[in-house]
């Protein structure tokens, strides 16, 4: 059965988050910050991977069990003109995140380039939200991310590396920006969630049994390992991800992230590459469109209507979901309703109506 979605619109949606985490304790500089990245994610993606603003619920449960701290330090521990290693001390990963690319940012107008290494942070949610960061200040952003222990290496039934996700950002002359932001597994558990919720089943090279076996059943996987892009390739790339993040910056890596609910010992990776450093920006934007009409004036195989690149069908997402509403699914949005309510918020979500178009 298919799922019934409810559009608000953006403004109020806007308020409405960066009230409720302020109830929740977070400064107002690091509500906006939070909200912002969760709208972000909410437009660009499909509602079934769970990146977007029904994690207000989540860190309402988090912050209320003390599992994070939404007043924590941001430390930087160590830094050089290009580098830094910074200690998020259990507060939100997306907050710590966001701040880490800021400083990248700062550093590679001076050096060219910036890395800042986080330790000892939380989930920090979409890759293309922080590597956009530094795309709208004129560089080119990646941000790549550990996490909990659900992909299986290569041959193995059980996890043992995060969907450790990337995002690279550039801009473009386009209108819109060249993004690329995937998880290294072929897909997450939201999305096996929402296939289960329609009783449809999943791809085969989504996730195995525990017992190791291959499956089209969301539900019989559920409690099993994703399995990795590109097989062993997408193994490989998950585990240079944890040596890039939790081995380098003396965080958690492998099993150890998530397996304590009190500290997740997640760690990131914020990169900013100057690119005035290289020529001037407008010349980079136009030599990214003129790579971009080479991608897209190839003949296009059977089935298909036209090349994207990377970035594009989220861009036309964000457009239609901008000016018609941003739709949520019917029980995130009643959750919502009711927790805005227990936190006493003067803001109120303003309905558009039932949506129909982007379920995808």
């Amino acid at each position: 059965m298919s799922i019934s979605l409810t559009s608000v619109t953006r403004p109020s949606l806007q308020t409405f988050m960066v009230e409720g985490f302020e109830k929740l304790g977070l400064s107002a500089e690091d509500a906006a910050i939070f909200a912002d990245a969760l709208i972000f994610s909410e437009l660009r993606f499909h509602p079934g991977h769970g990146q977007g603003v029904r994690r207000l619920r989540r860190y309402q449960e988090r912050i209320g069990q003390k599992l994070v701290d939404p007043a924590a330090p941001w430390e930087i521990v160590k830094e050089s003109p290009a580098l830094a290693l910074v200690d998020a001390h259990n507060g939100i990963g997306t907050v710590a995140a966001a701040k880490a690319m800021r400083l990248a940012i700062q550093k590679a107008k001076v050096s060219g380039i910036g890395q800042v290494l986080v330790r000892n942070s939380t989930h920090y949610g979409s890759s293309a939200v922080h590597a956009c960061q530094a795309m709208e200040a004129g560089c080119i952003g990646m941000a790549i991310t550990n996490a909990g222990p659900e992909m299986a290496p290569w041959g193995a039934r059980e996890g043992a590396t995060g969907t450790n996700p990337w995002g690279i950002a550039a801009p473009t002359n386009l209108g819109f920006p060249a993004v690329m932001d995937f998880a290294l597994t072929t897909a997450g558990k939201g999305m096996m969630l929402w296939h289960a919720r329609e009783g449809k089943k999943m791809p085969l090279d989504w996730a195995l049994t525990p017992d190791g076996e291959i499956t089209d059943d969301p539900n019989a996987a559920m409690n099993g390992p994703l399995l990795a892009i590109g097989e062993y390739k997408g193994y490989g790339l998950a585990f240079m991800t944890d040596v890039m993040t939790g081995v380098l910056g003396g965080g958690g890596f492998g099993l150890t992230p998530y397996s304590d609910p009190k500290k997740l010992d997640v760690s990131h990776t914020l990169t900013a590459i100057d690119i005035e450093w290289f020529m001037p920006l407008e010349t980079f934007k136009e030599r990214m469109g003129e790579f971009s009409e080479m991608m897209k004036s190839r003949k296009t195989r059977p089935g298909f209507t036209e090349v994207l690149i990377p970035g594009e069908q989220e861009a036309r997402r964000v457009e239609r979901k901008s000016q018609a509403g941003v739709p949520l699914d019917d029980e995130v949005l009643e959750d919502m309703v009711a927790l805005g309510k227990e936190l006493g918020l003067k803001s109120e979500l303003e309905v558009v109506g039932p949506d129909e178009e982007s379920r995808l």
